[in-house]
């Protein structure tokens, strides 16, 4: 039995960030030669993307009309990336970096605790002024992820706590800025994984 599964934490996220996890999959299928034949083909997984983005910002001028269209949308979207879902961890299996490679996340379904592995910082990006955000590469078993962040001569300070390896949003920071950002998993027999490699980035 495989110990690994993948994720449907895409189910719960929130409208823009739901795009950008969809955005990630249809980059990371295209030419992946693990997944030659996927269930739901890049062509209607990126036009259900882009069906759902316009109706998103749609949305946004408010009423109940538009709000309906995005949330149906929604559910095409979500109802492809369960079909997608389904055929990574046909092929993938018990391989969890096959798995990964697809954009998906994985779960693992072996209820025997184990030492948590040190996170890696995939990606940190300018979303917004005076924002960070922080990609990661998802540590099964962990339960959440610990930030901290350091500038200047400034010592490490505590970044917060979040449950998405892909949805760590760091605010308030100062343009101009060089932050420093470690993460560590939560979770596990140990309790906490080794802080990741530091990885640095400007604040806009």
């Amino acid at each position: 039995m495989s110990n690994y599964r993948t994720s449907q934490v895409f189910a719960r996220l929130a409208d823009a960030e739901l795009g950008n996890y969809t955005q990630n999959i249809i980059t990371k299928l295209t030419g992946n030669e693990n997944f030659p034949k996927p269930l739901v083909s890049v062509v209607d997984l990126t036009k259900a993307l882009d069906t759902f983005t316009t109706a998103l910002a749609a949305a946004a001028q408010g009423g109940k009309l538009v709000t309906a269209a995005k949330n149906a949308a929604r559910e095409v979207l979500l109802g492809l990336l369960r079909q997608q879902a389904a055929y990574v961890q046909s092929l993938a299996g018990d391989d969890l970096p096959m798995l990964l490679s697809s954009g998906f996340e994985a779960v693992n379904t072996n209820r025997t605790q184990v030492p948590l592995s040190k996170p890696v910082i995939d990606e940190i990006r300018n979303d917004m002024s005076t924002q960070l955000g922080v990609r990661v590469q998802p540590v099964p078993t962990a339960r959440a992820y610990e930030v901290r962040l350091s500038y200047g001569t400034s010592g490490w300070q505590a970044a917060g706590i979040f449950t998405q390896a892909r949805g760590i949003l760091l605010e308030n920071l100062t343009p101009g800025t060089i932050y420093t950002v470690q993460t560590r998993a939560i979770g596990g027999s140990t309790g906490y994984s080794d802080w990741s490699d530091p990885v640095s980035h400007m604040a806009m």
